[in-house]
C-alpha cells in the first residue's frame, strides 16, 4: 500500500465520519374507550379533559363518537404512555364506581 506524501514529509490522512445510527420513533398504541350502560356522559367528558388534555368541545365529539360507534380513541402514544393513561382512566373509574373500560391497542 502506498501513501501519498505531501511536501514536507507529511502523509494524507482520510478521516471518516462515523454516521450515526438511524433512531425510529417508537411505535404508537391508541388508548380506547368502550361504550356502556352506566358510566355517565359527563364522566367520560371529565376523563378526557383530565386525563388526555382534551378541550371540552373535543372531548364532547370523542365522548357522542364513544357513544354511538360503542368505542373511541381518546389518544395515541408510545406504548407506556398509553399504559399509565389507560391505568389511570381505569383507577377514575373505579373510584368514581363506573364499569368503564378502556383499553391498549397498536395503532
Amino acid at each position: 500500500m502506498s501513501e501519498r506524501g505531501r511536501p514536507g514529509g507529511e502523509a494524507d490522512t482520510v478521516t471518516r465520519s462515523r454516521s450515526q445510527p438511524k433512531t425510529r420513533p417508537p411505535p404508537l398504541y391508541k388508548v380506547l374507550l368502550h361504550n356502556d350502560d352506566y358510566t355517565t356522559m359527563e364522566f367520560v367528558v371529565h376523563v378526557l379533559e383530565t386525563v388526555f388534555s382534551h378541550p371540552t368541545s373535543v372531548a364532547m365529539k370523542i365522548m357522542l363518537a364513544i357513544h354511538h360507534r360503542g368505542v373511541g380513541v381518546a389518544g395515541v402514544f408510545p406504548y407506556e404512555i398509553a399504559e399509565t393513561k389507560a391505568t389511570k382512566v381505569m383507577d377514575l373509574a373505579r373510584e368514581a364506581e363506573y364499569p368503564l373500560l378502556c383499553t391498549v391497542e397498536p395503532e
